[in-house]
C-alpha cells in the first residue's frame, strides 16, 4: 500500500490554521474540538444534521475535587491544562496535564482523548484516557457535560455554500437525550462508575454523541469501540482506493514532501461518502466546518480534474460530469448533495465542465459520449450570452470573480479564452467520432483568440484589458491574465509583458502569489485575497506554476511553488484562500478546498512533466528543481507504472521497472 493513515497526521502544535478551521471528518459526519481543551467538541454537521453550537465539556472527580476542562487560560488550579494535539484523517488525538496540590494533597493525571467523527451515523465518538501519575491510589470519575443547543434537520437539497440556518432549541426529554420538534440529540456513555486507579494505572471512558429524527432512539446494539474501529477502518480503505493511482514523492528538499502529502489529503477530506447523497464519493467544495457541503464545477473540474481522475476512476468522473450537467450547469454555479443547482450561473463552469472530461479522457481514454452534451452547453452560452463582435459578455462581478471593485467584468479575456480551448476539445472530440464539425469549432476557437489579442489586449501597457458594454474599459492586473496564457491565447510579445509582472512587488510575495498585482493601486486590496489582492484562492498560484512549467518557464515556476511550502509545514490541509505577505489564513473563509489538490497538480504534470494523451501516449519532460533530488514513484496509466527521479540537470525514467531514459531531462514518449 502507499499510503497509510498515519503519512497524513499532523502536529497541530505547527498549525496557523485558525482555531475555527481545525475540524475532523469521516465522510459522513464532521466535528470540531473546542480550542484549547483536551476532551471538549463543539459543532457538529452531517446531512440532513446540524447541530453548530452543540458543547461536550468533561469535569474529571479525582479524591472528590473536580478538575475542569474548559481552555482556562488564567493563573494558579484552571484544571486541566492542554498540552498538544495530533490531526489525523480520522481523528483528533488531544492530551493533557494536571498536577497541582488540592488540600494539601497532590493530584497528578496525564490525560489522552480521542475525538472520531462517525463513519455511518451523524454523530461522533470521544474517548478519554486517564492516568494517575501521583504515588498512591485515586478515585476517578468522569461527568461529560453536554449542552445540546440549536438542532436542525435541512433537506439535503438545500445544503449550500454557508452553514445551514440554526434550528429551534432541544430540551431534555429523558436522561441523556434532548429533542426538539425535527432533531433528536442522545448521549451515549459508559462514565457513570468511578474507577480506582492505583499509582501508574489508567482508565478509559468512552462516549458518543448521535443524531436522529425526532422521536428515533439511536442504534446503540454495538459498542463505541466498534463505531470508532468503523471510522479508522473506513478511512484506510479510501485511502488505498482513491491513492491507488497516485504516486508517492520523496525529496530531500525542505518541505516539498510535506506540501503534497496535504495536497493530496486536502483532496481526501472533500470526498463524502454519504449513501443519500447524490453519488458517491460526492466531491464537495469545502465541508470540513459544515459550510461548503455542495459541489463547485469550478473547484472540482477546473482546479482537480486531473487528480480527480486518477482518485476516482473513470466511471466516478463519468457519473460526476452526468451530476454536473442535469444539476443545470449553463444555469447555476454549483449544486446540492441531492444534485439540486444553486445560485446563478458562473462563467468558469463551462471550462470546468470540459476540463473534468477531458481529464478523464488523457487519463483513461473515456468520455467521448459526452460530445453533445458539451457540444450543446458550449452553444448554450453563445445563445444565451450578449456577444461583442466573436467575443461573449459574462456579465458582473456575481458571475465571475466577484471582486469588491469595477473591474474584472463584461468582457474579458478569461474566460474567453478558456471558451476558444473548449472548442478545440470539442474538435478533437469531433475528429474521434467522425462528426464532420472539427474544422467548424477550431476555426471559431482561432477567431476568439484572435479577437482577445486585437481588442482586449492594451500594446501600450502590456496587459488585458475589459470592455464594458457601454464602452467603459479597465485594466486590471489580475491573476486570470495567465490563465489567458495557458489557454493559448497570447503571442511572444504578450508572454514576455505578462511574464515581467510575475516578480517581487507585483504579483509575487514571500508566501505566495497575490491574485491582484501590489502595483495596481486601483484594484488591490487586503480585506479579500480571494480574488483582490494580498494573497489568493487556493489554485491559482499552483496553477500559474503549473502554466510557467508547461510554456518552459521551469525555474520561475519553481520559484511560484515553493513560496508556498510554508503550507505544507503549517496547515493540516489547505483553506479556501490564504495570505502572501505572511503564513496565514483568513479566518472568516472556508477552512478547507477541494482546490487544495491542484497543488499535486502542479508537481506531477508541472515539474514531473507528466502529460498524458488522450490518445493512449504519455510523454515526460521532467523539470528538475535546482537544489535537491526528487521521486516520483507509482504514477499508474493504462495498465503501466512510471517513476521519475530527478536531480539538478538529470532524469531517469523507469516504465514497469525498466530504465526507459537516463541522462540530462529531455522529452520522452512512452
Amino acid at each position: 500500500m502507499k499510503f497509510q493513515l498515519n503519512d497524513f497526521t499532523f502536529d497541530l502544535r505547527a498549525s496557523l490554521a485558525p482555531p475555527n478551521h481545525i475540524w475532523v471528518a469521516s465522510g459522513y459526519s464532521t466535528v470540531a474540538p473546542l480550542p484549547n481543551t483536551v476532551a471538549g467538541v463543539k459543532g457538529l454537521f452531517s446531512p440532513p444534521f446540524a447541530a453548530r453550537d452543540v458543547q461536550l465539556l468533561l469535569n474529571i472527580e479525582a479524591d472528590g475535587h473536580t478538575v475542569s476542562d474548559t481552555g482556562n487560560l488564567g493563573k494558579g488550579d484552571c484544571g486541566l491544562l492542554y498540552a498538544g494535539a495530533e490531526w489525523r484523517p480520522d481523528r483528533i488525538a488531544r492530551r493533557g496535564t494536571y498536577h497541582y496540590f488540592h488540600e494539601g494533597r497532590l493530584i497528578s493525571l496525564f490525560v489522552q482523548s480521542r475525538l472520531v467523527p462517525l463513519a455511518d451515523r451523524a454523530g461522533f465518538l470521544l474517548a478519554v484516557r486517564i492516568a494517575n501519575r501521583t504515588e498512591r491510589s485515586i478515585e476517578v470519575l468522569v461527568k461529560p457535560q453536554l449542552t445540546s443547543g440549536r438542532l436542525c434537520l435541512q433537506p439535503l437539497d438545500d445544503w449550500d455554500y454557508g452553514h445551514p440556518a440554526p434550528g429551534e432549541p432541544a430540551q431534555p426529554i429523558s436522561d441523556d437525550v434532548w429533542e426538539n420538534e425535527d432533531v433528536r440529540m442522545s448521549l451515549l456513555h459508559d462514565a457513570s462508575m468511578p474507577s480506582y486507579l492505583a499509582p501508574g494505572e489508567d482508565v478509559e471512558r468512552c462516549m458518543a454523541v448521535v443524531l436522529t429524527r425526532s422521536g428515533e432512539e439511536s442504534d446503540n446494539t454495538e459498542s463505541l469501540a466498534v463505531w470508532e474501529k468503523r471510522t479508522e477502518v473506513r478511512w484506510q480503505d479510501r485511502i488505498d482506493h482513491m491513492c491507488a493511482s497516485l504516486p508517492k514523492l520523496e525529496s530531500d528538499i525542505p518541505g516539498l514532501e510535506d506540501y503534497y502529502r496535504r495536497s493530496l489529503v486536502s483532496g481526501l477530506i472533500c470526498l463524502w461518502e454519504h449513501p443519500d447523497f447524490a453519488m458517491q464519493p460526492f466531491p464537495v467544495v469545502s465541508g470540513i466546518e459544515g459550510a461548503g457541503i455542495c459541489c463547485y464545477p469550478w473547484d472540482t473540474g477546473g482546479y482537480a480534474g486531473r487528480l480527480l481522475a486518477m482518485m476516482i476512476g473513470s466511471e466516478s468522473m463519468m457519473e460526476l460530469a452526468q451530476l454536473m450537467a442535469n444539476s443545470g450547469i449553463e444555469r447555476h454555479s454549483r449544486f446540492s448533495p441531492s444534485g439540486i443547482g444553486k445560485d446563478v450561473p458562473y462563467s468558469y463552469s463551462l471550462w470546468s465542465f470540459f476540463n473534468l472530461i477531458w481529464s478523464n479522457m488523457e487519463q483513461h481514454g473515456e468520455g467521448q459520449q459526452m460530445y453533445d452534451v458539451m457540444r450543446s452547453l458550449l452553444l448554450c452560452d453563445e445563445d444565451r450570452l450578449p456577444a461583442w463582435g466573436v467575443l461573449l459578455d459574462y456579465g458582473k462581478q456575481h458571475n465571475l470573480l466577484e471582486m469588491r471593485s469595477a473591474a474584472h467584468e463584461h468582457v474579458v479575456s478569461s474566460p474567453n479564452a478558456e471558451r476558444a480551448w473548449c472548442y478545440d476539445r470539442l474538435a478533437d472530440l469531433a475528429e474521434r467520432l467522425g462528426r464532420g464539425e472539427a474544422e467548424r469549432w477550431r476555426d471559431k476557437a482561432e477567431q476568439i483568440r484572435r479577437a482577445i489579442r486585437e481588442q482586449l489586449w492594451d500594446e501600450e501597457a502590456g496587459w488585458f484589458v475589459c470592455r464594458y458594454p457601454d464602452g467603459h474599459v479597465e485594466r486590471v492586473y489580475t491573476i486570470q491574465a495567465y490563465d489567458t496564457l495557458r489557454m493559448g491565447a497570447c503571442t511572444e510579445p504578450m508572454k514576455s509583458a505578462l511574464l515581467s509582472h510575475v516578480r517581487e512587488g507585483a504579483f509575487l510575495a514571500p508566501y505566495g502569489v497575490s491574485s491582484i498585482s501590489e502595483e495596481d493601486t486601483i484594484h488591490y486590496e487586503l480585506n479579500d485575497p480571494d480574488w483582490s489582492g494580498g494573497g489568493c484562492y487556493t489554485g491559482e498560484a499552483t496553477m500559474l506554476a503549473q502554466t510557467l512549467w508547461e510554456i518552459g518557464e521551469a525555474e520561475l515556476a519553481w520559484d511560484v511553488l515553493k513560496r508556498l511550502f510554508w503550507m505544507g509545514r503549517h496547515l493540516p490541509y489547505f483553506p479556501q484562500e490564504h495570505y502572501c505577505d505572511r503564513p496565514a489564513v483568513p479566518s472568516h473563509k472556508r477552512a478547507n478546498v477541494i482546490a487544495g489538490l491542484s497543488g499535486a497538480e502542479a508537481i506531477l504534470f508541472g515539474m514531473a512533466g507528466l502529460k498524458p494523451g488522450a490518445d493512449g501516449k504519455l510523454t515526460v519532460l521532467p523539470h528538475p528543481p535546482h537544489e535537491g533530488k526528487v521521486s516520483v514513484e507509482g504514477y499508474l496509466f493504462r495498465g503501466r507504472s512510471i517513476d521519475i527521479h530527478m536531480e539538478p540537470g538529470y532524469s531517469r525514467i523507469v516504465c514497469d521497472g525498466v530504465v526507459i531514459y537516463e541522462g540530462a531531462p529531455t522529452l520522452c514518449t512512452i
